[in-house]
């Protein structure tokens, strides 16, 4: 019978060379060298007052380098990173040994909205050093994640008001109601639990009452018009998704084309991209050069966005939502859409038509002759009509066809007031002597030339976000506060730029 030796994992004191537990050319490794030999970290220093009083701090590059790794595996959560430098080898021999407190590595993430630009900053200066910002093109795009905030606890100061009202009626109701019952034998369970509703619904009316009290006005948005405010994060936003409505921010990367390092990252709590757009470009404007193309996709796009590029003399590419109607090389993108999940799938299925819509009536290019769908002729009454700066061909019925026709309740939407149908036929955009920053973008979008320099945007961005949200597990945000959701965005940014160095030999 075969022998073999016994092979034994209790625990056991080992004499181990933390240091050499990160070995060349890892992501760990990376950081460390960085950490240690690259960075100022002296900007820290501020922040200690230990001097000559109170107990030792533990060194801001340790924290860094526990967080920054934790952070690359995917491990958001504080309590998770102080595991790992107890049980991992690796966050070990990052630590010291030193098992920080789950409270201080905490502490330090939400207070760094300062020290993280700097140190964003002196990533990108070590990028360019090491020739991986190219400038020829830098692609802006964005993502909508989750914030640390109850959707429910969205509304304007009005909605507020009403709930505060609300609860306020039913705990007094209920408290009526539980005098009127105090004369009559009641079991104690019972009432007991009515007397702690009547408290619960007494405490949230007064929580509503206060944060009205601490917020006089509604919140603004760009064209001020009044948005949602969220009593848990008040600078997150309601925003539309895929996946349906969520409650939370908008992370925007500014991305190079040449080894896709992420030159701008920026967390805002809105949905609307428009008005992240010129933000971004100016915060890369010290990278740009004069030959830089910025690209960007339809949610970026705006008039007021344009004409600010093209009085700034910025070269851009910014797609409109039918840039994909007109380019032929996404005639069969449908094929390779994802089916909706019918878990997620928010989306309300589309209701046929009611009544006759301009197509369903018959138009001879030849001849002019328009036909309803009831076969009566109807008559030219307008050959350069100018709707929303698109010229049409009007057509309008007549009386003695209208009003006998027994399709009337299908073509008309008030067959009781309306006597004729009018349909109109759009033949193209109305020549205008201005012609529009939009109309300017769209033909230089449409041409072989940018056809081929926008289709390098995918191929920049989109991997960017790949690996962020799938390999960085980055699904939602954890913190709270405009300022600490773009700190944890910036250090996931950060991550991604020194796995950019750590793969192309930095730091071996």
């Amino acid at each position: 019978m075969a022998r073999y030796k016994a092979i034994d994992t209790s625990p056991r004191f080992l004499a181990v060379d933390l240091e050499k537990q990160l070995l060349p050319g890892s992501f760990e490794h990376a950081v460390h060298h960085l950490l240690e030999h690259e960075f100022d970290l002296s900007i820290f220093d501020t922040r200690y007052c230990n001097d000559l009083n109170g107990a030792t701090a533990y060194p801001p590059g340790m924290l860094l380098k526990v967080i920054v790794c934790a952070y690359a595996q995917g491990v958001v959560s504080s309590r998770g990173m102080e595991r790992l430098c107890r049980e991992h080898v690796t966050f070990i021999a990052l630590s010291g040994d030193s098992a920080p407190h789950f409270t201080t590595l905490a502490a330090f993430v939400s207070s760094l909205d300062e020290e993280v630009a700097q140190l964003f900053a002196q990533i990108l200066y070590l990028c360019d050093r090491q020739g991986l910002i190219g400038r020829e093109m830098f692609a802006i795009d964005g993502v909508k994640l989750p914030s640390n905030a109850a959707k429910a606890k969205s509304g304007t100061r009005a909605d507020f008001a009403h709930q505060a009202e609300k609860l306020e009626a039913a705990a007094k109701k209920m408290l009526e109601r539980h005098r009127e019952n105090d004369t009559q034998p009641s079991e104690p369970d019972l009432a007991e639990r009515h007397r702690q509703r009547s408290e619960r619904l007494q405490q949230e009316a007064k929580q509503l009452r206060a944060w009205l009290e601490a917020n006089p006005q509604d919140r603004k948005g760009s064209k001020g018009r009044i948005r949602k405010s969220n009593r848990t994060d008040p600078d997150s936003a309601k925003m539309a998704t895929g996946k349906g409505v969520i409650q939370g921010f908008t992370g925007v990367a500014a991305v190079d084309a040449k080894a896709q390092v992420i030159i701008e990252a920026q967390a805002h709590g809105t949905g609307s991209e428009q008005e992240l757009l010129l933000p971004v470009i100016r915060a890369t404007q010290a990278l740009a050069t004069p030959d830089t193309l910025y690209t960007a996709d339809a949610g970026y796009h705006s008039e007021a966005n344009l004409k600010a590029l093209a009085v700034a003399n910025i070269t851009a590419l910014i797609a409109d939502n039918g840039m994909r109607q007109r380019d032929e090389r996404f005639t069969h993108q449908g094929r390779h859409k994802q089916k909706p999940d019918p878990l997620y799938d928010k989306s309300h299925p589309k209701k046929p038509a009611v009544r006759y819509r301009p197509r369903d009536f018959r138009l001879d290019p030849e001849t002019g002759i328009c036909t309803c769908p009831a076969g009566k002729q109807l008559y030219r009454n307008g050959s350069n009509c100018i709707h929303n700066g698109y010229v049409s061909t009007k057509y309008t019925g007549s009386q003695r066809d209208c009003l006998p026709c027994e399709q009337r309740d299908k073509c008309l939407r008030t067959p009781e007031k309306t006597k004729v149908r009018q349909v109109s036929f759009f033949r193209g955009k109305a020549d205008s002597a201005a012609e529009s920053h939009s109309d300017r973008m769209k033909k230089a979008i449409d041409s072989e030339e940018g056809q081929a320099r926008y289709g390098q945007r995918f191929a920049t961005v989109e991997p960017v976000f790949g690996n962020l949200r799938h390999n960085k597990r980055l699904d939602r945000f954890t913190l709270r506060g405009q300022k600490k959701v773009d700190t944890q965005w910036k250090l996931y940014c950060v991550v991604h730029n020194i796995e950019k160095l750590a793969h192309h030999g930095y730091g071996q």
